[in-house]
């Protein structure tokens, strides 16, 4: 049961999440040969004042 996580900046809409949840759903499908109905797609929204790139804050 593939469980694919996405850390994303808030902001991004609900149309655009789940765009983006069929075509990753639609990835794992083809590469791995997993059934759909096991496919898992979470998003988290973080803000962007809690990214760090190589110990250095995002600005």
């Amino acid at each position: 049961m593939p469980l694919v996580n996405i850390s994303l900046w808030p902001g991004r809409t609900p149309e655009k999440k789940e765009e983006l949840a069929k075509a990753i759903t639609d990835a794992v499908e083809k590469v791995l040969g997993s059934k759909r109905e096991h496919i898992i797609v979470v998003y988290q929204d973080t803000p962007k004042e809690n990214w760090y790139v190589a110990g250095n804050k995002l600005t």
